[in-house]
């Protein structure tokens, strides 16, 4: 076996950061080279270990993020010059801030992923199959989740993934047909809409289900995730992946080699 993947971890003191940290250290192909978050939090009994961003990049071959879009989207910045590859899980994500990480993927390979179960990638696949089946003017898709009440983004970003899927089965744009709220008189549901239904509360891992509701019948496929472990797991495991890959910007199906390059 080579030399260990080294990783440095953004968002280091956060619920992720913290989980991502012990999935590397259970790694033996990867070794933990860096820890980093907010400037100013080096020091001091909470920040013990950690060191400033330029450094962490400085140490690492790829860097695990799970911050906010902002942070996420400056960070591709300076991952892309010093030449560090980049596995993304932060969601909410505006279209300039896409745009940013899309100009980083053109110097260094960058993993983005709503989710980085393997369970819900496979959910994203019998999601499309399902839509792809069930015709639309019988079936109508809605797409329900729950999180915890710190989240701050709605819907999530599997969620969109799961509308998403929905959508290509049914060759059509999310965004054509994507219904985010209903309150007050909202009229009859038109064929084909994709709705999407949200809960905040509590400390909810990640709750996702995808119903397809006829007259006669309700087909569910659903998810749920117990462990935060779950998610830091597969960010391991997609920063092994990308560390060997060539610019450009992938998610956790090519991760798991479910579809083709």
């Amino acid at each position: 076996m080579g030399q260990p993947v080294r990783i440095a971890i953004a968002g280091a003191l956060g619920r992720m950061g913290r989980a991502v940290a012990l999935a590397v250290e259970a790694d033996p192909a990867l070794a933990l080279a860096a820890r980093f978050d907010r400037p100013g939090t080096e020091g001091g009994a909470e920040g013990e270990g950690l060191v400033p961003v330029d450094a962490a990049l400085a140490a690492a071959d790829v860097v695990v993020d799970f911050t906010t879009p902002a942070a996420s989207a400056e960070l591709a910045g300076r991952a892309a010059r010093a030449g560090v590859a980049l596995v993304i899980g932060s969601t909410g994500f505006d279209g300039a801030q896409l745009s940013a990480i899309a100009e980083a993927a053109r110097k260094v390979a960058v993993v983005r992923a709503g989710n980085f179960s393997l369970g819900v990638n496979m959910l994203m696949g019998l999601v499309a199959q399902a839509a792809r089946a069930l015709p639309a003017q019988a079936y109508d898709i809605e797409v329900f989740e729950a999180h915890h009440r710190r989240k701050v983004d709605a819907p999530s970003g599997t969620a969109l993934m799961l509308g998403e899927a929905a959508a290509e089965g049914r060759g059509v744009g999310l965004g054509q047909v994507a219904r985010h709220a209903r309150d007050g008189i909202t009229g009859a549901r038109p064929e084909g809409e994709i709705g999407f239904s949200v809960m905040r509360g509590g400390g909810i891992v990640g709750e996702h289900s995808v119903v397809f509701a006829a007259e006669d019948e309700i087909l569910t496929l659903s998810h749920s995730a117990r462990d935060r472990g779950l998610f830091a797991r597969g960010a391991a495991a997609a920063a092994r992946w990308v560390a060997g890959q060539p610019p450009g910007e992938y998610d956790m199906q090519d991760v798991l080699g479910l579809k083709g390059r």
